[in-house]
């Protein structure tokens, strides 16, 4: 059995595309793949609990249509395949195996749910194979993957789901650089969840159109929130949560201003705050999807119930989760 973590971005969604740094931090909710050996060839999945967020009904005249992310499931399972193909040729091995995967986290939330997938499954099927892969093996074999099964991704999820804790990313030519922080912080983290109305591609696609229309203005944007992402980097270390809240609402208005917020991901992060946040922000491409808020500890009761008040979906976790782990069934 293995089990990796969901992730968010903290700081500097975005500005990572033009080479400036990220803040990534794995969060206590898992994927869970159990792989058990077969005397056949063949792979058997079964996902019991690859939850989806949301339900879509649209009413056009008399009609009512009714939508599900129902096919985001289905990409998910994508994923364990190409993690068997993938693993099996980097090992020059291959065997039948049932795989049985649950998870804490929905697909298509923007929380790592794909990454983790793949890198649990990885970490699974190759110790049945009576191998033990290294982390930063795992953590490359599972960006294969994903770049496989999406057609392009950047190493941060995979890294992150592999390696755990908070990481500082950015790219320096061709090449993404990625370093551990060392984070201390024990404040809870409420995620809360609206429907997506574009995807992260899409996202990224109308960023850079705004960019190529008004250059320099984006381009300063860009700026601000990669200096932005090296201050949190230091109140990260320092463990001032003060500080870390003021820059994730900071952000948030930089994120605002490249038009990536919604009015529902706005609604959540401002009344997270009117309820006593230390800070919040969407995290991810935006479009939709999901919004962090940093609570104090005696105050993530409240933080919660505004943040549940205006999504569809609510978590609460911790940041700085451990990353891939593996046990056989008999520990």
């Amino acid at each position: 059995m293995a089990s990796a973590p969901g992730k968010v971005t903290l700081f500097g969604e975005h500005a990572i595309v033009y080479g400036y740094p990220a803040i990534v931090t794995a969060i206590g909710r898992r994927v869970w793949v159990t792989a058990e050996s077969r005397r056949d060839d063949a792979v058997v999945i079964a996902a019991l609990d690859l939850r989806v967020p949301g339900v879509v009904v649209t009413y056009r005249g008399n009609d009512v249509i009714i939508g599900t992310d129902y096919g985001k499931t289905l990409s998910a399972v994508a994923y364990l395949r190409k993690a068997i193909e993938i693993t099996s040729d980097y090992l020059g091995a291959r065997g039948g195996v049932n795989l049985t995967v649950r998870s804490e986290m929905p697909v298509g939330a923007g929380l790592g749910t794909s990454a983790a997938v793949s890198v649990a499954t990885i970490a699974a099927y190759s110790k049945v194979l009576g191998y033990e892969l290294r982390r930063d093996e795992i953590a490359k074999l599972g960006w294969e993957v994903e770049k496989a099964v999406q057609g392009i991704a950047s190493p941060m999820d995979t890294a992150i789901a592999s390696f755990g804790g908070t990481i500082k990313i950015w790219k320096e030519g061709k090449e993404f650089v990625r370093r551990e922080l060392d984070v201390s912080i024990e404040e809870p983290l409420i995620i809360g969840y609206v429907e997506r109305q574009h995807t992260t591609a899409e996202m990224v696609k109308a960023v850079k159109n705004l960019k190529e229309k008004y250059e320099e203005l984006v381009e300063l944007i860009m700026k601000a929130i990669g200096r932005l992402t090296n201050e949190a980097e230091r109140a990260l270390l320092q463990g001032d949560v003060v500080r870390v809240g003021t820059l994730m609402n900071m952000n948030h208005g930089l994120l605002e201003a490249l038009n990536v917020s919604t009015m529902k991901l706005s609604q959540i992060v401002y009344a997270a705050r009117a309820a006593g946040a230390l800070g919040a922000k969407l995290t991810g491409a935006g479009g939709g999807g999901a919004v962090i808020a940093l609570a104090s500890k005696d105050g993530a009761e409240r933080v919660e119930l505004a943040v549940k008040l205006h999504s569809s979906m609510t978590l609460r976790t911790t940041l700085g989760a451990p990353g891939v782990t593996t046990r056989t069934l008999e520990e």
